[in-house]
């Protein structure tokens, strides 16, 4: 039913107002070997330093037997809209000669992020929540030209039930683009067969003709669009944060060979600008809704239907919450570290406080102990005076 000019057509407008003075949250989590440009990486897609590069820092550190979390938070603005990005680096991940469940700690934090925010949204009070679930996680593989290693299918198969998950392959100027083509292949074929679920572009048509005659050509061209994502996934980057002269007077982004430049926006050269485009120019919305809708709302359908595997709740009722299983970050020792830390701390405190008030016991014995000693010389005083008033009253007598 069509109606006059009420005013409900500004409803966009106003849901616009509002998402640009609340800013948006975008976390991502980065996963790979060390060496493969992570860093680098990042700090290409958003064009500013978000973590330093420091190749030197953990060549000369011992190797860690377990995987870290290392969190950083910044705040982006972009004509006049602020965008709080967290970036999720896993440090230690695949380092070692014995990698067996390497991909555990991962799986645990985004376990615990989507526990964390189910237990806020049962309280009570739920105006600010705490968000760090993972929108996306961009998994690194090492240009060996060969295939995927069981760590990377292990891994990658865990995180893509419970995270949009793309694969990138990392210093794809490493390879020829015939290799590059047999390794993208190849890497395909693996996913297909070990039913990995990676994040593709939603495709609004399936047959071209047809939306080509039933659509506009605004949704023509963005099917389009996102049929040749797909096509290149997965994704060929080379990151770089330098600028050199291209031959043609003008400075762009790229890596600099003897033999020549790789420009990181050449889409020639490698599949940058792309990866760019689905994580934040055209799909970041569907990253974020992906998460709320299917991969959260999937943890919490079977943490409420009792599928953790608990016989002990198999007798409970169906309609309340599971207890919240424990905090598995609490096996990162970086995590228990500081959790020690802190034990050492309150312990530290409280003893400190027991001792103060210790002594503030004995000073009001103390105190007790003066006060009735004065009190019985004063006593005694008043007796000796009161024994000299009889005396004196018997001898005028």
């Amino acid at each position: 039913m069509t109606t006059s000019s009420v005013g409900i057509a500004n409803l966009p407008n106003q849901r616009y107002k509002i998402v640009s003075e609340r800013g948006g949250t975008f976390t991502m989590m980065v996963c790979g070997e060390s060496g493969l440009g992570k860093t680098t990486f990042i700090n290409t897609l958003f064009q500013t330093t978000l973590k330093q590069v420091d190749p030197q820092q953990r060549r000369h550190q011992p190797l860690k037997k377990t995987v870290d979390i290392d969190l950083t938070r910044a705040v982006l603005e972009e004509k006049n809209f602020k965008m709080r990005v967290n970036v999720i680096d896993t440090p230690g991940f695949g380092d070692n000669v014995n990698n067996n469940k390497a991909w555990q700690t991962l799986v645990d934090f985004i376990d615990d992020q989507h526990d964390s925010y189910m237990r806020q949204e049962q309280q009570p009070h739920r105006d600010v929540k705490f968000d760090l679930r993972v929108h996306v996680v961009l998994y690194f593989i090492k240009p060996t030209g060969h295939g995927l290693k069981p760590l990377d299918i292990e891994t990658m198969k865990r995180i893509s039930t419970r995270a949009n998950l793309i694969p990138v392959i990392a210093k794809s100027d490493t390879l020829t683009l015939q290799e590059l083509q047999i390794f993208k292949t190849r890497i395909r074929q693996v996913i297909e067969a070990q039913e990995i679920h990676i994040f593709t572009p939603p495709l609004d048509f399936e047959n071209g003709e047809s939306a080509a005659a039933g659509a506009s050509t605004q949704d023509a061209t963005a099917a389009e669009h996102a049929r040749q994502l797909i096509e290149a996934m997965p994704f060929a980057i080379v990151g770089s944060t330098s600028k050199f002269d291209n031959g043609q007077g003008t400075q762009v982004v790229a890596r600099k060979y003897p033999w020549g430049l790789v420009e990181v926006e050449n889409d020639n050269h490698c599949d940058f600008r792309k990866l760019r485009s689905m994580l934040l120019r055209t799909y970041l919305l569907d990253l974020i809704i992906t998460t709320q809708e299917l991969h959260y709302e999937t943890y919490r359908r079977l943490r409420l239907e009792g599928s953790n595997g608990n016989d002990d709740n198999a007798n409970a009722d169906s309609s309340m919450p599971l207890k919240a299983p424990a905090r598995k970050l609490s096996h990162n020792p970086k995590y228990k570290e500081e959790e020690n830390a802190l034990k050492k701390y309150f312990t530290d405190q409280v003893k400190a406080e027991e001792q103060r008030f210790r002594q503030w016991e004995q000073n009001i014995v103390n105190e007790r102990m003066r006060l009735n000693g004065d009190l019985e010389d004063i006593q005694s005083k008043v007796k000796k005076l009161e024994d000299q008033v009889r005396s004196l009253q018997l001898k005028k007598r």
